[in-house]
Protein backbone atom coordinates (compact mmCIF):
# COMPACT_ATOMS: atom_id res chain seq x y z
CA UNK A 1 0.00 0.00 0.00
CA UNK A 2 1.46 3.37 -1.01
CA UNK A 3 1.52 6.45 1.18
CA UNK A 4 -1.22 8.01 -0.93
CA UNK A 5 -3.51 5.04 -0.28
CA UNK A 6 -2.97 5.36 3.48
CA UNK A 7 -4.18 8.96 3.68
CA UNK A 8 -7.33 9.19 5.78
CA UNK A 9 -9.97 11.10 3.83
CA UNK A 10 -12.93 10.72 6.18
CA UNK A 11 -11.58 11.38 9.65
CA UNK A 12 -14.87 10.62 11.38
CA UNK A 13 -15.17 7.10 9.94
CA UNK A 14 -11.42 6.57 9.36
CA UNK A 15 -11.82 5.78 5.66
CA UNK A 16 -8.62 5.96 3.60
CA UNK A 17 -8.09 7.13 0.06
CA UNK A 18 -7.10 3.57 -0.89
CA UNK A 19 -10.36 2.15 0.47
CA UNK A 20 -12.40 4.73 -1.42
CA UNK A 21 -10.51 4.28 -4.68
CA UNK A 22 -10.56 0.46 -4.60
CA UNK A 23 -14.28 0.37 -3.71
CA UNK A 24 -15.12 2.84 -6.48
CA UNK A 25 -13.00 0.93 -9.04
CA UNK A 26 -14.31 -2.51 -8.04
CA UNK A 27 -18.02 -1.67 -7.92
CA UNK A 28 -18.16 1.30 -10.36
CA UNK A 29 -20.17 3.02 -7.64
CA UNK A 30 -22.38 6.01 -7.86
CA UNK A 31 -21.59 8.67 -5.28
CA UNK A 32 -24.37 7.37 -3.03
CA UNK A 33 -23.18 3.75 -3.29
CA UNK A 34 -19.61 4.75 -2.43
CA UNK A 35 -20.86 6.57 0.63
CA UNK A 36 -22.97 3.60 1.74
CA UNK A 37 -20.26 1.00 1.09
CA UNK A 38 -17.49 2.88 2.93
CA UNK A 39 -19.45 5.09 5.37
CA UNK A 40 -17.36 8.05 4.24
CA UNK A 41 -19.31 11.22 4.87
CA UNK A 42 -21.54 9.62 7.49
CA UNK A 43 -19.67 10.64 10.64
CA UNK A 44 -20.02 13.49 13.12
CA UNK A 45 -19.20 16.22 10.61
CA UNK A 46 -21.78 15.05 8.07
CA UNK A 47 -19.29 14.97 5.20
CA UNK A 48 -18.07 18.54 5.49
CA UNK A 49 -14.39 17.51 5.58
CA UNK A 50 -14.38 14.74 2.96
CA UNK A 51 -17.09 15.72 0.50
CA UNK A 52 -14.78 17.38 -2.03
CA UNK A 53 -12.47 14.35 -2.20
CA UNK A 54 -15.38 11.91 -2.49
CA UNK A 55 -16.78 13.93 -5.38
CA UNK A 56 -13.40 13.94 -7.16
CA UNK A 57 -13.01 10.17 -6.78
CA UNK A 58 -16.43 9.62 -8.34
CA UNK A 59 -15.56 11.98 -11.20
CA UNK A 60 -12.44 9.91 -11.99
CA UNK A 61 -14.24 6.55 -11.84
CA UNK A 62 -17.28 7.71 -13.82
CA UNK A 63 -15.75 10.25 -16.25
CA UNK A 64 -19.05 11.54 -17.69
CA UNK A 65 -20.24 12.71 -14.27
CA UNK A 66 -20.46 16.47 -13.94
CA UNK A 67 -19.84 18.07 -10.53
CA UNK A 68 -23.47 19.26 -10.35
CA UNK A 69 -24.78 15.72 -10.90
CA UNK A 70 -23.33 14.18 -7.75
CA UNK A 71 -26.44 13.30 -5.77
CA UNK A 72 -24.93 13.20 -2.29
CA UNK A 73 -26.83 14.70 0.57
CA UNK A 74 -24.71 16.08 3.36
CA UNK A 75 -26.33 17.06 6.60
CA UNK A 76 -24.73 19.21 9.23
CA UNK A 77 -25.19 18.18 12.85
CA UNK A 78 -28.40 19.28 14.54
CA UNK A 79 -26.36 21.67 16.63
CA UNK A 80 -22.67 22.47 16.28
CA UNK A 81 -20.38 20.81 18.81
CA UNK A 82 -16.68 21.11 19.51
CA UNK A 83 -14.29 18.19 19.31
CA UNK A 84 -13.73 18.62 23.05
CA UNK A 85 -17.41 17.99 23.68
CA UNK A 86 -17.45 14.92 21.46
CA UNK A 87 -14.45 13.41 23.29
CA UNK A 88 -15.66 14.07 26.84
CA UNK A 89 -16.19 11.13 29.15
CA UNK A 90 -19.74 10.85 30.37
Amino acid sequence: MTNKEKIIICRCEEVTYGQLQSTADEHKCTARELKLRTRAGMGFCGGRTCRFTLDKIIETVIPDTLPGELPLKYQPPIRPVTFGTVGENQ
